[in-house]
C-alpha cells in the first residue's frame, strides 16, 4: 500500500468512528509505525480535513455546523491567559494556535480549549515546564483557529481581542489562506 492508499484508509478509518483512534491502533492496522500516521495526519490536515487530536487519539467531528476563523494575533507572554479566556468566556473554543516562520514555513500545535478549566490545565503546562509559548519563536506573532456556533460568535469574538489590542494585521508576505477558513 502506498501512501496515498493510506491516508485514504486512514481517512475512511477515522470517518466511520464514532469515538477516537488512537495513533498506536491506527498504526497497528495500517502495518505502520505511529510517526508514519503523524505525518499522515498533517498531510491530511495540511489537505483541509478536519481532524482532531484528542487525549485518547484522532477523531473526525461530523456533521459540525461550527464556524472557523483564523485570528492573528500579538502579545506579551503575561496577556496569554486572558487572550485564551476571553476567547472561551465569549463562547468560542480554540482549536489550534501556528506560526508562520519565514525559514520553517507553518508550524502548528493543537490546542482543543473548549473551557477555563482547559485554559488553567494548558497554562500550568506553560508555566512549570521547560518550554515557551509557540509564539516565541516570531516575536509574539501568532495564529489562532477558533470555532463557534455561528459567525455573530466569531465577530465579537474577533472584536473583544481587538479592543484588547491583540489583534497583528497580516503582512504582504503572508499566505493569504490565513484570513479565510
Amino acid at each position: 500500500m502506498n501512501g496515498e492508499q493510506r491516508r485514504a484508509h486512514l481517512l475512511k478509518i477515522l470517518t466511520e468512528s464514532d469515538c477516537p483512534v488512537s495513533g498506536s491502533v491506527l498504526a497497528d492496522t495500517l502495518n505502520v509505525s505511529r510517526q508514519v500516521i503523524v505525518q499522515d495526519i498533517a498531510l491530511l490536515r495540511a489537505n483541509g480535513t478536519d481532524i482532531f487530536a484528542a487525549s485518547r487519539g484522532y477523531i473526525i467531528l461530523k456533521n459540525s455546523s461550527e464556524k472557523s476563523r483564523i485570528l492573528k494575533m500579538f502579545h506579551s507572554d503575561a496577556e496569554t491567559e486572558s487572550e485564551l479566556t476571553a476567547i472561551i468566556d465569549m463562547g468560542g473554543k480554540i482549536k489550534d494556535v501556528f506560526i508562520y516562520h519565514k525559514v520553517y514555513g507553518i508550524v502548528r500545535a493543537d490546542m482543543n480549549l473548549r473551557s477555563r478549566k482547559d485554559v488553567t490545565d494548558f497554562m500550568e503546562k506553560i508555566v512549570s515546564g521547560k518550554s515557551s509559548l509557540l509564539k516565541n519563536a516570531t516575536a509574539g506573532y501568532h495564529y489562532h483557529t477558533i470555532t463557534a456556533d455561528d459567525e455573530e460568535t466569531l465577530d465579537a469574538i474577533q472584536e473583544k481581542l481587538h479592543s484588547m489590542g491583540m489583534l497583528a494585521e497580516l503582512l504582504e508576505h503572508e499566505p493569504a489562506e490565513f484570513s479565510h477558513n
